[in-house]
């Protein structure tokens, strides 16, 4: 104020000495802040302006409150759209910039300057104002230094910074399980009659309960869930088997329990699906070709797959029942091959969960003992192809799972209590897991000489299945390219001899025959593994 009103004394004397022949104009000022408190304020600073200095300085002075005013108008509304009661200097920043006025520098709201007055000293004597000698020209504020005490800042206690914001991922749910970690809330526990109530329904959808397995990883349908899936019983293999689980009770205790909702238009595909494909008729070829095409390519069928896996299951248990099978247990299991097939076809479905659900009945059909006799070898082949596109598809996420199924199918083929059709079946195993498992088991292992042993010589050479079967087998190890070397082996050559003997005492006598008679030296020799000598 006081430099605003030196500049406006010295323009305007000036302005005085230069029309000094002019005659004075008077001004009147009718604003509200008027030009009288101008002049007293001057005269307590110990200034004396004149009335046209006065008057200009009390129209600025009023236009400065004008945009006072409007500056706290402005910042009002920042403060009140910012949910608060009291203004800050923030608000006073962001009202200045809106009205294109130039901001406040060094004035902030978390540190307030402290200002104190120092002690008068004797000024300059050309520094004294000549008007009023006892001016405050000779104050001095200054800001305050904290002092900060050093002993007080070491017993202070040291706040430990808090970590910075990290992200990290975790699973909510598994196959519709919640895992229990951390991170997950816990589980609420339920009552041991609350496995008893009936599933609710909402919006007419079907509340299923699950039950899961392997430490509640992967979700498997509870006993008398397929049941409770339709409200009619389809006619079909399984089914009264699976109307009588539906009446045992739940065991809570060692199971955990999740709702699945199946909407109505799952629960008609479930019952129409399996209604097309069971039971067997020639009259319904078109129907089941339809059905299968449906769950070989249809997308949307995650939520059925356990209870189709389940059917399947239940489906073979049942036509593999004790006793002889008829033709319809026969024309029943191929139309079940035929679907698990279908359902590992299906590039939609996400079946590693439920491996080892369907593992089982293809297992079961390659080495039951007593198949249809007219079925028996297009099963077996079937069952083998299906395990084949199995172990294709999900052996490089599970390695030990090859090596698992071909100790099974070992087991099976060697030892002496099999019957022939379970070793059949056995062939035809180690051919769908692969060649390496047709040399290990059926060559290496010694196979094929046992089975020549056993069954061959009392059957007196006949060409029954499980001669085509190891034949089939042998003819995976026949080297793939294309040689000249087709003629048979001659014992006259001493090369010829030794693979001739070595024939006989790694397949017997029988399958020896059986390869020599083909008349094919490099498949005799691939046999062996001496492809390289071919």
């Amino acid at each position: 104020m006081i430099a605003r009103v030196t500049h406006f004394v010295t323009v305007t004397g000036l302005s005085m000495n230069t029309n000094a022949k002019r005659k004075p104009t008077t001004t009147t000022h009718t604003g509200v802040y008027k030009a009288d408190s101008i002049k007293d304020v001057a005269e307590f600073l110990g200034i004396g302006i004149s009335d046209p200095v006065a008057t200009a300085l009390a129209s600025d002075v009023e236009y400065r409150i004008h945009q006072v005013v409007e500056v706290s108008q402005e910042a009002a509304k920042f403060m009140h759209h910012g949910r608060r009661t009291i203004m800050t200097t923030s608000d006073i920043d962001h009202a200045l910039r809106v009205l294109n006025i130039e901001p406040l520098y060094g004035h902030t709201s978390n540190n307030p300057p402290t200002f104190r007055r120092a002690p008068p000293f004797m000024a300059h004597p050309s520094t004294v104002n000549a008007a009023n000698p006892n001016s405050a020209s000779s104050t001095v504020y200054f800001v305050e230094d904290e002092e900060l005490d050093f002993e007080r800042v070491l017993r202070e206690e040291k706040i430990a910074l808090p970590k910075g914001v990290s992200w990290t991922a975790h699973w909510l749910a598994v196959e519709g399980v919640q895992p229990l970690i951390p991170e997950n809330p816990p589980a609420i526990p339920r009552d041991t009659g609350e496995a008893h109530a009936e599933a609710p329904t909402t919006n007419g959808t079907a509340a299923v309960p699950i039950t899961t397995t392997h430490g509640g990883l992967f979700a498997q349908p509870a006993p008398g869930t397929i049941s409770a899936l339709t409200s009619t019983t389809h006619a079909g293999v399984g089914a009264n088997a699976v109307a009588k689980k539906s009446t045992q009770p739940l065991q809570p205790q060692s199971q955990n329990l999740v709702k699945q909702v199946l909407s109505r238009e799952l629960q008609l595909y479930y019952s129409r699906l399996t209604s097309s494909l069971l039971p067997p008729s020639a009259s319904d070829w078109t129907k089941r070709s339809a059905a299968l095409a449906s769950l070989r390519n249809d997308a949307g069928l995650q939520a059925l797959l356990p209870y189709l896996i389940r059917w399947v299951g239940e489906g073979v248990v049942g036509a593999l029942k004790e006793g002889a099978q008829s033709d319809n247990d026969g024309k029943v299991l191929e139309v079940l091959m035929d679907a698990i097939s279908a359902i590992l076809e299906n590039q939609t479905l996400f079946v590693e969960p439920y491996l080892h659900q369907l593992l089982p009945p293809l297992l079961s059909t390659l080495l039951h003992s007593s198949l249809p006799p007219s079925h028996s070898t297009s099963l077996r082949t079937s069952a083998s192809q299906t395990l084949s596109r199995l172990l294709t598809t999900h052996s490089t996420t599970y390695p030990s799972l090859s090596p698992r199924i071909m100790k099974t199918l070992l087991l099976a083929l060697i030892s002496p209590s099999k019957s022939k059709g379970s070793r059949e079946g056995a062939v035809w195993g180690l051919v769908g897991v692969g060649k390496e498992a047709v040399r290990k088991g059926v060559v290496e292992g010694g196979g094929a000489r046992v089975l020549g042993d056993e069954y061959i010589s009392k059957d007196g050479g006949q060409q029954d299945g499980l001669v085509k079967a190891v034949l089939s087998a042998l003819r995976v190890l026949h080297p793939t390219s294309e040689t000249d070397m087709n003629d048979a082996l001659d014992p006259d050559i001493p090369s010829d001899k030794a693979v001739i003997d070595e024939l006989n005492e790694v397949l017997g006598r029988y399958f020896a025959d059986q390869v020599l008679r083909a008349g094919d030296a490099a498949w005799a020799r691939a046999i062996l593994g001496k492809e390289e000598d071919v």
